[in-house]
């Protein structure tokens, strides 16, 4: 009995480790990602890998749990134009779904645990009005549901390369009542080997512009200072 408990606890233990050293060798290097002392670290630990993990699945608990976290997003007059509209891996939407993003991006989105589309409402709803806004505020819902995926051990990689017209007729999306903003993956990370040669060299976080480029006080277009 003793042996058999010691025997289990050994399996245990090697896979704990085997797992840590899955993690270690797939660490990269955020040199370029250091932020002002006070940023919380889930902005500077989201970026968007493209080497995925085909055996993880995503359950309808985690979907609903990521997308929620979107509904809470500010928007023009509390409008909400936002929708997302989503395939799983398991589920049969999703080979339509790849094949609408450019070939580049089938090759490593194929692995993903979920394709979708950000989609936008042009007009208000509760008005005939255009809403100038919906994109700003869709990606407001957008950069929402990014940050819940990572605190759930998800990552996110949003695509313009896709086919638009092809993405909106697949769906059922009027040109003149909506837009398809992006399309996006989510999965599970994976080693970066697992990529094809042309992009592995670009699995790994971006830096990002200093804060004087992009904060300005008083006028645009003053010149930024060190």
């Amino acid at each position: 009995m003793r042996q058999a408990t010691g025997n289990a606890l050994s399996a245990a233990l090697i896979a704990a480790i085997s797992s840590i050293e899955k993690e270690y060798t797939m660490s990269l290097d955020r040199t370029e990602r250091n932020a002002r002392p006070g940023v919380d670290r889930q902005f500077i630990d989201r970026w968007s890998p493209r080497a995925f993990d085909p055996t993880q699945e995503i359950s309808r608990e985690e979907i609903e749990i990521i997308f929620s976290a979107a509904r809470w997003s500010p928007s023009c007059f509390n409008d909400q134009p936002w929708q997302f509209v989503v395939a799983p891996r398991t589920g049969l939407d999703f080979q339509d779904f790849l094949e609408t993003l450019a070939p580049k991006n089938q090759k490593w989105a194929k692995k993903a645990a979920l394709i979708g589309y950000v989609v936008c409402r042009r007009h208000f709803a509760e008005k005939e009005a255009k809403n100038a806004w919906a994109e700003f505020d869709s990606g407001a819902a957008w950069m929402a549901m990014t940050l819940q995926a990572n605190a759930l051990g998800w990552y996110t990689h949003g695509m313009g390369g896709f086919d638009q017209a092809q993405a909106a007729k697949r769906i059922g999306a009027d040109g003149n009542a909506y837009k398809v903003i992006c399309a996006f993956a989510i999965g599970k990370r994976s080693d970066p080997s697992t990529l094809p040669e042309d992009l592995r060299d670009a699995e790994s976080p971006n830096g990002r512009k200093p804060l004087s480029e992009v904060v300005q006080f008083g006028h645009l277009g003053t010149p930024p200072t060190a």
